[in-house]
């Protein structure tokens, strides 16, 4: 069994694991931009990339939970959610929740579970 862990830039924490065909990824906007919008835009796209990086993509999307600091938002946030996660095809099972995030300029966080789309 091989474990493929990508770090995160905090100590004590990946970014992405993927093992046996399944990846584990975690997502924020790593600049923290102004407004949920910009915020949700930057999260997927650092989705994007941590996928790539175990061998997945948003095709092969099984689960997503997306964490909110201000459930208010889910209107705007799912705009550019629906632009970015694309056809029916593509669509994930996806929970929203509130949450503390832990300070006050973090409005995002993502979690999602994959299957490797790349063999």
């Amino acid at each position: 069994m091989k474990i493929t862990r990508i770090s995160s830039s905090v100590k004590g924490r990946s970014d992405a694991v993927s093992c046996n065909g399944t990846v584990y990824v975690v997502a924020y906007d790593p600049v923290a931009a102004d407004g949920i919008e910009a915020q949700t835009h930057n999260a997927l796209q650092f989705l994007d990339q941590k996928l790539a990086q175990v061998g997945s993509d948003r095709t092969g999307l099984l689960q997503v939970t997306i964490f909110l600091s201000d459930m208010s938002m889910k209107a705007r946030m799912d705009v550019v959610w629906c632009d970015w996660i694309g056809p029916k095809e593509n669509w994930p099972q996806r929970a929203c929740v509130g949450a503390d995030l832990g300070d006050d300029v973090t409005l995002i966080e993502i979690t999602a579970i994959a299957l490797q789309t790349e063999v």
